[in-house]
C-alpha cells in the first residue's frame, strides 16, 4: 500500500489525472474557480470602500481650476495644500480636535463602563421584571433617536428632578449647550448605541462557564471581585470592540452633538459650515459674489479627510487588537 501510494505520488499530473478518469483536473479547475471569484469580490469589496477615499485624497491637492478641466481625472496639474489650510482655517481645526478627541474618549469610558456592569447584570443575575428591561434595551437598538428628540430637547430645556430644583431656585435649569446631557444620558445607558453595547456584552458573560465563578466564590471572593479579578480580563475583546466602536461613532456623531453641544465646537458639526464659511470668506476677503459648487465640494472633501485622519491613524496602531476582538467575539457570540 505504501509502495503504490508513493509510485502515485512520483507521477506527473496528467498521469495521476489520467488514473483519476480526469476528477483530478476537475478538483484543481474547480478549487481555481472558487479562489478567482473569492478575488474578484473581495479586490470589488475593497475597492467599492477605498474608492471614494482615494477620489477625496486626489480632490484634495487640485486647484480650483483642475477641479474644471476635463483632461484631469486624478492626478492633479496644480498641485497645492491650500484647501487643507482654508478647511484647517475655517472649521479652526485644532483647538476643535482637541474638543473632539476629550468628549469622545469620556463619553465612550463612562458609556463601556456602565454598560460593562449592566450586560454582566443581565448575563448572571436574577432580578424582578428581567425580561422586561431586556426588551427595551432591544427597542433602544430597534427604536432611532430621532423619534425622542423632541421629548429630550424638552427634558434637558426644562430639567428638572421631581420639581425640587424649580422649587428651590424658582425654576428649571437649561441644560443645552452643555456637555452634561450626553454625560447623563450615557450613565442612564441612554447614550449614542448604549443599547448594542449592552446585548454585545451581555452575549460576551453568557459564553463564560459559570464554573469560574463558582471557583471564584469558593476560593472567598466576592462578588464584586469575582466581576473585577476573573470576569473583566476575560471581557477584553468585546469591551475593545465596543470601546472603538463607540469611540468612532461619537467622533463623527452628528444628531446628539447638535442636540446638546452646541457652545462646544466638534469636528462633526464644524465640518457641515464649511460651506457657509467659505461663501462668507470670499465675499468678506476676496469680494466674489460666492463659491462655485466644485470648489465647496473640494473644501469639503478636504474637510472630511481631516475629520476621518485621527480614526485612521488610531485604527493603523489598534489593527492588530481591534482585529482580534472582533474575530473573538464574533467567533463566542
Amino acid at each position: 500500500m505504501t509502495n503504490t501510494g508513493t509510485e502515485i505520488t512520483k507521477m506527473g499530473f496528467w498521469e495521476r489525472n489520467k488514473k483519476s478518469n480526469g476528477s483530478l483536473l476537475k478538483k484543481k479547475i474547480k478549487a481555481f474557480s472558487f479562489s478567482l471569484a473569492r478575488a474578484i469580490l473581495l479586490f470589488g469589496m475593497c475597492f467599492m470602500i477605498l474608492q471614494p477615499i482615494l477620489n477625496k485624497i486626489s480632490i484634495s491637492f487640485m486647484a480650483e481650476e483642475d477641479l474644471y478641466n476635463p483632461m484631469i481625472i486624478t492626478v492633479p496639474e496644480h498641485f497645492t495644500t491650500a484647501n487643507y489650510e482654508l478647511a484647517a482655517q475655517f472649521m479652526n481645526y485644532w483647538k476643535t480636535l482637541g474638543n473632539t478627541v476629550v468628549i469622545s474618549l469620556t463619553i465612550a469610558l463612562l458609556q463601556i463602563a456602565v454598560c460593562t456592569v449592566v450586560g454582566y447584570g443581565f448575563a448572571r443575575f436574577e432580578f424582578p421584571l428581567k425580561k422586561f428591561w431586556f426588551a427595551c434595551v432591544i427597542l433602544m437598538i430597534i427604536i432611532p433617536p430621532q423619534t425622542i428628540s423632541t421629548s429630550l430637547h424638552l427634558h434637558f430645556r426644562y430639567f428638572d428632578i421631581f420639581g425640587i430644583i424649580e422649587a428651590v431656585k424658582g425654576k428649571s435649569l437649561n441644560l443645552r449647550g452643555s456637555v452634561l446631557p450626553y454625560y447623563l444620558m450615557s450613565v442612564g445607558c441612554m447614550g449614542l448605541k448604549n443599547g448594542l453595547y449592552i446585548f454585545m456584552i451581555r452575549q460576551f458573560f453568557r459564553t463564560i462557564p459559570k464554573e469560574l465563578e463558582e471557583a471564584a466564590y469558593v476560593d472567598g471572593c466576592g462578588t464584586f471581585r469575582t466581576f473585577l479579578k476573573i470576569m473583566l480580563p476575560d471581557a477584553k475583546p468585546i469591551l475593545t470592540s465596543c470601546f472603538l466602536f463607540s469611540f468612532v461613532w461619537q467622533w463623527t456623531d452628528s444628531f446628539y452633538t447638535n442636540m446638546f453641544l452646541g457652545n462646544i465646537s466638534l469636528l462633526s458639526m464644524e465640518l457641515g459650515r464649511i460651506a457657509d464659511k467659505l461663501g462668507q470668506y470670499l465675499t468678506k476677503i476676496l469680494g466674489v459674489g460666492g463659491a462655485s459648487v466644485g470648489y465647496t465640494n473640494c473644501l469639503i472633501a478636504t474637510g472630511t479627510l481631516m475629520v476621518i485622519a485621527p480614526l485612521l491613524l488610531i485604527y493603523l496602531f489598534a489593527q492588530k487588537g481591534f482585529v482580534e476582538s472582533i474575530s473573538s467575539s464574533g467567533i463566542k457570540m
